[in-house]
């Protein structure tokens, strides 16, 4: 009998300690959430659960800070986020070596785009979704190529299924930027706007843009405009 007490007792203590830890442990990724959305990394809703929209504002911190894009809140990226010296992650300075003047940059390591403004002023910026296995890093030029048109405010692609709205080309033969497709049949967007900026999935080969960017890099192009890919 005493043995049987003992068993129960010990079950019952196993029980208790285990709950306490599963709850410090959704209060641990509810206080992460919170310090990524100080830092405006797009975490989405602090409730504790770590899903595929804290991965990807995980990704865009350590993109920012130079770290392994691994989107894990492993102890070191942690001790990185409370640093009081943590960054923003929708302010970052443009890449060294990019070009000078006027002219749109994108980092292909940062999942990244900035417009500069010919004192080197940056006009905007902000996550994209590329595929670096099809646009190569090098210099480029927003314009015409293969006969087809620079500008298409409403472009579609050759399924003829989304619509690419605000396209803008700037490398051979139909790699241009433009906002994240929408659906001809419903209007939604192929994806949501917090995957930009994280190499959680790719695009075609094209740059996909936030609506508001897409529009910005619009107006920025209306004449031919330097594109440096690095």
């Amino acid at each position: 009998m005493a043995a049987l007490v003992a068993v129960v007792l010990t079950a019952l203590a196993l029980v208790v300690s285990a709950a306490p830890a599963q709850a410090a442990g959704q209060a641990w990724v509810e206080k992460a959430q919170k310090r990524l959305n100080v830092l405006h990394c797009q975490a989405g809703p602090a409730d504790g659960e770590f899903g595929a929209w804290t991965r990807s504002a995980v990704i865009r911190f350590q993109s920012r800070h130079g770290l392994a894009q691994t989107g894990k809140l492993s102890a070191p990226v942690r001790k990185r986020l409370y640093d009081e010296k943590a960054q923003r992650c929708d302010q970052r300075p443009v890449p060294k070596g990019s070009g000078t003047g006027r002219r749109l940059v994108i980092s292909q390591g940062q999942n990244w785009l900035w417009l500069v403004g010919p004192k080197g002023g940056v006009v905007a910026q902000g996550g994209i979704i590329d595929n670096p296995s099809v646009l190569k890093k090098g210099s480029y030029r927003t314009g015409s190529y293969c006969g087809r048109a620079a500008r298409i405010k409403k472009n579609s692609t050759t399924s003829d299924a989304v619509w690419l709205d605000n396209f803008v080309r700037f490398a051979p033969c139909g790699v241009g930027f433009h906002r994240i497709p929408t659906y001809k049949s419903n209007g939604a967007q192929m994806h949501a706007d917090w995957l930009l900026g994280t190499n959680m999935t790719e695009s075609h080969g094209c740059i996909r843009l936030t609506r508001g960017l897409s529009l910005k890099v619009w107006s920025f192009t209306t004449r031919r405009t330097p594109v440096h890919v690095v």
